[in-house]
Parts: structure tokens; C-alpha cells; sequence
């Protein structure tokens, strides 16, 4: 059996049920429901004071009537024989002989047992009679001060009682319906008039929270690029932003510069990481392969020879000390990277370029040499760090430069007993261009394919920033290199 289709609910739908949802729709109910309930509260107060204004004043005419005729102590034969019929009809009960079944006023006598009687010689109107009917206690009205409610005919009156001399009641009514049929008149007004304000107020709420969620929607369309890979979209500044709206721009754009830095760092990391790898695996390979190819002519029987087996031997240590040294420096490196805890102490710098100099005046006693270490310059630092630093640095020179290249070294303490300690290291050999110099500190660069492993001013580098210290270079052409190394004379937290 074949299963009816479900209806697919148009695009059109799902756009409008999304836009119920949205923010600047919901502010706009919120504002106009807020709105809708002041409009109902004041005119539900403005109608209810007015119709207590408007009762009082009929009430005050009603009592004022019944006073009148009260203090004249007539009787209703007395009232029915004056001659003055003008005054009783105009005064008294105006519109009494008005045959409408509902007039604006009514004036009627009653006996005790609430049946009309006749005056002025006219037969009760109907109106008289429904009055009569609608009320039920005449002595309670005397008594009463306030007049009371009836329906007339399905028409509303304020009804108030007097007693007469001969105790005949007379009943006065004043028609509301003026009353009321103003007070609806009123209250449509007060709805259309509110209605008006409420459309207003929900374009102007609608402009108004579009406008101040632009920068809203400036984030989100920002966040959508960066989610595709624009790392360098920032949430544009507005003119007439608010002032929460504006901060958590710029907090936005703080994250995301964080974000677009971290991304950076890491694919640097990761660039630097696999670069380092297969720099390490070329660096390595060489020994292996030298070490292996001897290994292969002594098992093939071709090193018959003592010498050359005694060369063969020489050269595979030659190759297996290399090999152990460029480990040695990988794992300087490698712990380097995970900042290792320092072994702070004082230190003399100049102590350290004085034994420094005397190794290479050792190692190499033709070289010039010149050392500017004399007193004594102390530092919070790692001993065993700062020789390796001075360490590599002259190995540095005794490897890239002839051994009768003058060379220079030095410390000093710049500033007071909390500034910084320098150390350098010159010499005055071909010097290096300036692209070479940009890359000095690049793990395996050997500046024209140079000897040595390429990673002795990476480790010092690594060292100075584990510090907290700063090294750079000043070199040129046919200029010779300077190796400049500041140290902060005492580590932030340390004593």
C-alpha cells in the first residue's frame, strides 16, 4: 500500500517560524506587550475615574432634587392642585410627560405598596411603571443617602427616594445611558489611539534593535568567515554601537587575534617540527650510511690491510662521536622546548668569559685574543646554561672563521643592580649576509653548507630565552660577527 506524501513545509515557513524566534522579533514583542499593558492599565484607570466623576454628578443632582421637594413638606394632593404646573414640570420632573419608554429623567409617586399614582391629572407613563417595578423598596431609598442602580426598559438610571407629608414616596431617576454610551466612546478611542501606538512602536522598536544588532550580525558574519579560514577577519567598529555591544567587539576581536596567533604559532610548530625532523634525518643518515659502507667492505673481506682497517676503524669512532653529538643536541633542544626548571644561582659572568677565553686560547693559541671581563659581573642564572651558552658561541668562531681572525670577549652590567647583564662575543672574520644572519638561529642552518651540525646557536638561543634573556646578531660582509646576549640581572620571582 502506497503511503501518502507528506506535505513539505515551503521555505517561506520555515523562514517566518525562524524570525518568531529571532531576537529583534522577541524584543519587539516584549516592548509592545510592556506598551499593550500600560495602554490596558491607564484606560482601564482613566474610564473608571471618569465614570466615578460623571455618577457623582448625577448622584448630586438626584440628592439635591430630593432634598428640594423633601424640605417643602408638601403632600401629593397638594403638589397635584398647584397651579404653578410649569414650575413642577420643568423643575421638579422635567421630561415627566415625555411618552418615550425611556426619557432622561423620571418623576413618580408611589404609595407604600410601591403601585404609581396619578398627577397632574396624567395616568402614569410606562416609563413611571417600569420604575415603580424596578423598585422594590421605596422607604430603603429614603433612608438611603446614596441613590442606587435600576433598569429601566433595559436602560440604566440612578434612582433616589423622598417620603412626602401624607407618606406618598416619590421616586427620581436620571437616565446614565449619556453616561455610558461616553464612556464607550471613550473607550474606543483610547483603543484606536492605542492600537496607533502600538504599530508605532513596534516599527520604530524593529528599525531601532535592527540598527543597534548590526554589529551583532557584523560577529556572526565575521565568525562564519573564520569558521571557512579567514583567520584575518576582524568584527568592523560601528558608529552608533552601544556601549555593552562595543565591548564585547573588542573582547571578540582580542579573541579572535588570540586564536589567529595560536593558529599561527601552531602551524609554525608543526612547519618547524617536520622541518626539524627531516633535518635530523639528513644529519643522521650521513654517519649511518658511512658507518654502514665500512661495515659492508669489512664483512665483504676487503679491508686486508691493518691500516686500512685501522683507518676504517677511525673513521666509523669519527662518525659514531658525531652522531653522539648531534643526539647530544637534539635532546638539549627537545628539553629546551619543554622549559625545564632552572638551577638558579649567582653566577659571575665574567668568571665564565674568562674560562671560555682560556679554552679557545687552549684549543687554538695563534688566535688573537682579547678579553674585556675583568670585574666581576654577577647574575641569577643556570651555571651550567650560561657556560654552554659561552661554550657554543666560541665554538662557533673556532669552526667558520681561520684561526688568526682577532676575536673579542666581554660582559658588563648596564644600568643599576636590577638592570640587565650583557655578554658578547666578536670576532673579525668573512661575516655572513643578510639573509644568513635572519636564519642564524634556524635549527641545522650551516651558512654556505659550513661545517658542524647547525644547531650550536639554536641551543644558545634556547638557553637565553629560558632565562628570560634576549641574543641577536650584528654581522656584514667582510664585516665580522657579533653575538650579543642580555640576561635580566635578577629573574622575576626568584631572590
Amino acid at each position: 500500500m502506497r503511503r501518502p506524501r507528506l506535505p513539505v513545509k515551503a521555505p517561506r515557513a520555515r523562514r517566518a517560524r525562524r524570525a518568531i524566534h529571532s531576537l529583534r522579533v522577541q524584543l519587539t514583542l516584549a516592548n509592545v506587550a510592556l506598551l499593550a499593558l500600560g495602554i490596558v492599565a491607564t484606560t482601564a484607570v482613566s474610564l473608571m475615574g471618569m465614570r466615578y466623576y460623571l455618577l457623582d454628578q448625577v448622584d448630586s443632582g438626584l440628592t439635591k432634587t430630593r432634598a428640594s421637594i423633601a424640605s417643602t413638606r408638601l403632600t401629593v394632593r397638594q403638589i397635584d392642585s398647584l397651579t404653578v404646573l410649569s414650575f413642577v414640570r420643568d423643575r421638579l420632573a422635567p421630561g415627566q410627560f415625555d411618552e418615550r419608554s425611556t426619557p432622561d429623567s423620571i418623576f413618580t409617586a408611589v404609595d407604600g405598596h410601591g403601585r404609581p399614582q396619578t398627577l397632574f391629572g396624567v395616568a402614569p407613563t410606562p416609563a413611571q411603571r417600569g420604575l415603580a417595578e424596578a423598585v422594590d423598596d421605596p422607604a430603603g431609598l429614603t433612608s438611603d443617602p446614596d441613590p442606587h442602580s435600576v433598569d429601566v426598559h433595559g436602560a440604566a438610571y440612578r434612582v433616589t427616594a423622598t417620603r412626602l407629608a401624607d407618606g406618598t414616596y416619590v421616586l427620581l431617576a436620571a437616565s446614565t445611558d449619556g453616561l455610558h454610551k461616553g464612556i464607550g466612546k471613550a473607550l474606543k478611542l483610547d483603543l484606536a489611539v492605542g492600537t496607533l501606538l502600538l504599530s508605532l512602536l513596534a516599527c520604530l522598536t524593529l528599525f531601532s534593535v535592527r540598527r543597534r544588532m548590526r554589529p551583532l550580525e557584523d560577529m556572526v558574519e565575521t565568525s562564519s568567515a573564520i569558521a571557512e579560514g579567514d583567520l584575518t577577519r576582524r568584527v568592523p567598529s560601528r558608529h552608533h554601537s552601544t556601549r555593552e555591544v562595543e565591548q564585547l567587539r573588542l573582547a571578540l576581536n582580542s579573541m579572535l587575534h588570540q586564536v589567529e596567533s595560536a593558529y599561527r604559532t601552531r602551524e609554525h610548530s608543526a612547519t618547524q617540527l617536520r622541518r626539524f625532523v627531516a633535518d635530523a634525518s639528513h644529519e643522521l643518515r650521513t654517519p649511518l650510511s658511512a658507518i654502514r659502507g665500512y661495515l659492508q667492505l669489512y664483512d665483504q673481506g676487503m679491508l686486508r690491510d691493518a691500516q686500512e682497517r685501522r683507518r676504517a676503524w677511525d673513521r666509523m669512532n669519527g662518525e659514531v662521536d658525531r652522531m653522539g653529538r648531534l643526539v647530544d643536541e637534539l635532546l638539549t633542544l627537545a628539553r629546551l622546548d619543554q622549559r625545564p626548571e632552572l638551577r638558579l644561582r649567582d653566577v659571575d659572568v665574567g668568571r665564565l668569559v674568562r674560562d671560555a677565553a682560556e679554552d679557545l686560547r687552549a684549543q687554538q693559541p695563534e688566535r688573537p685574543l682579547t678579553v674585556d671581563a675583568a670585574a666581576p659581573v654577577r647574575v641569577r642564572a643556570d651555571e651550567s646554561g650560561l657556560r654552554q651558552v659561552l661554550g657554543n658561541l666560541v665554538a662557533n668562531v673556532r669552526t667558520h672563521t681561520p684561526a688568526d681572525v682577532p676575536v673579542r670577549l666581554g660582559a658588563e652590567r648596564t644600568g643599576d643592580a636590577e638592570g640587565v647583564v650583557r655578554l658578547w662575543v666578536r670576532d673579525e672574520g668573512p661575516g655572513l649576509a643578510a639573509d644568513d644572519a635572519a636564519r642564524v638561529f634556524d635549527r641545522f642552518f650551516r651558512a654556505g653548507g659550513g661545517a658542524g651540525s647547525g644547531l650550536g646557536l639554536a641551543i644558545v638561543q634556547g638557553v637565553v630565552h629560558a632565562h628570560g634573556g634576549e641574543v641577536s646578531v650584528r654581522t656584514a660582509p667582510g664585516e665580522g660577527l657579533t653575538v650579543t646576549v642580555e640576561l635580566p640581572a635578577r629573574r622575576e620571582g626568584c631572590d
